[in-house]
């Protein structure tokens, strides 16, 4: 499996696996602490806090309210529901990793106008 992922992505199971071969735990124990992290970030979601991960982003539940709406088709005003969204924001460092298409993290990221970089997150 390796650092490649699926072709669709990765998964679950290729985190416990690259888990499992870098910090040279058990499958197990990776697997475990796969499952906490994401659990702790879901309960943390599901009371409406927001979870940022530095070097990451941020994960935040907002609150639609209710608009009006037309559809598409016919024309006819329609009102849109009042829901909840979940969203995400990439950090700066993520943005520029990913911009810069950089595909480990051994090297150390710099901003190019040689300014210091913002800790947003």
């Amino acid at each position: 499996m390796g650092q490649a992922g699926t072709p669709q992505g990765m998964t679950k199971a290729d985190l416990v696996e690259l888990i499992y071969e870098r910090v040279g735990s058990s499958k197990k124990e990776a697997g475990d602490v796969v499952e906490a992290v994401f659990g702790i970030i879901k309960e943390s979601l599901c009371r409406g806090e927001k979870v940022k991960i530095s070097g990451f982003g941020s994960f935040a539940v907002n609150h639609k309210r209710a608009r009006r709406g037309r559809n598409p088709q016919t024309g006819v005003s329609i009102t849109i529901d009042s829901r909840t969204v979940l969203s995400f924001k990439p950090s700066q460092v993520l943005k520029e990793r990913v911009g810069n298409g950089e595909k480990s993290s051994g090297s150390a990221s710099s901003t190019p106008s040689g300014s210091s970089a913002s800790s947003e997150e």
